[in-house]
C-alpha cells in the first residue's frame, strides 16, 4: 500500500485523443511515474476505426490499494486530459459527471469527413463553451501549437502531461519525469521532453 493519499481510489483519468497524437505514450510516462510512487495503476486502451486519425482513449485507474477492472465505468471520471478538442467533449459527454475536471489542447485534428465537407467542425469558443458546461473545472492550453515552437509537434503529448501535473491533483513530480524518460531515450531527448514537461506546467499555473 502506497502512503500517497489520492482524492479518491481509485482515482479515474482518461487520457483521450486521435491516432498518431502520442495519446498511448502519455499513458505510460503517467503510469510509470505514478507507479514509482508505490500506486497501483491499471491501464485499459480503446481505438477507434484506424490507428491514425482514430479515436484513441486510454482509461488509467489510479490506486493505493488494488487493482481495477481497466475500463472507467461510464459517467465516473475524475479528470480528461483531452489532447483534441472534439474527442475531449466526446468522452467528457460519456464519461463525465458533475465533479469532473478536464484539460483540453486546443489545436484540432479535422477528421477526413471535415476535410472533404461532408462534416463541419465546432469553433473553438464552441468547444470552450461545450467543456466548461460538461465539467466542474476546465482548462485550456495550446500545446501543440507551443511544441511546434519547439521543433517538434509530437511534444504536445508531454506538454498535456506537464499540465496534469502541475494541477497537483496527482503525485508526479519532474525528478520521476525525468527518470522515466530516461529509460528510453537519450540525454539529450530527455532534455527536450523535460522541457516540454516544464513548459506544461507552467502553462496550467498561468
Amino acid at each position: 500500500m502506497s502512503s500517497v493519499q489520492l482524492a479518491h481510489d481509485p482515482y479515474n483519468l482518461i487520457i483521450a485523443g486521435v491516432g498518431g497524437q502520442g495519446n498511448v505514450l502519455a499513458s505510460r510516462v503517467v503510469g510509470n511515474m505514478l507507479s514509482r510512487k508505490g500506486l497501483t495503476i491499471t491501464i485499459g486502451e480503446t481505438f477507434g476505426g484506424s490507428q491514425r486519425g482514430g479515436s484513441v482513449m486510454s482509461h488509467l485507474r489510479i490506486s493505493d490499494r488494488h487493482y481495477y477492472s481497466p475500463q472507467i465505468p461510464k459517467g465516473k471520471a475524475h479528470m480528461i486530459l483531452g489532447l483534441e478538442p472534439t474527442e475531449t467533449i466526446r468522452v467528457l459527454v460519456n464519461y463525465g459527471n458533475p465533479d469532473v475536471r478536464a484539460v483540453c489542447n486546443m489545436r484540432p485534428i479535422h477528421p477526413v469527413q471535415v476535410i472533404s465537407g461532408e462534416l463541419g467542425y465546432p469553433s473553438l469558443d464552441d468547444v470552450r463553451n461545450w467543456v466548461r458546461e460538461l465539467s466542474r473545472e476546465s482548462w485550456f492550453i495550446d500545446a501543440t501549437d507551443t511544441a511546434l515552437t519547439m521543433g517538434a509537434p509530437i511534444l504536445g503529448n508531454v506538454i498535456m502531461v506537464g499540465a496534469l501535473a502541475g494541477l497537483g491533483e496527482l503525485p508526479m513530480d519532474e525528478a520521476d519525469f525525468e527518470q522515466v524518460m530516461a529509460m528510453t531515450m537519450t540525454p539529450d531527448k530527455v532534455a527536450l521532453n523535460l522541457k516540454a514537461y516544464e513548459k506544461g506546467k507552467e502553462m496550467i499555473a498561468s
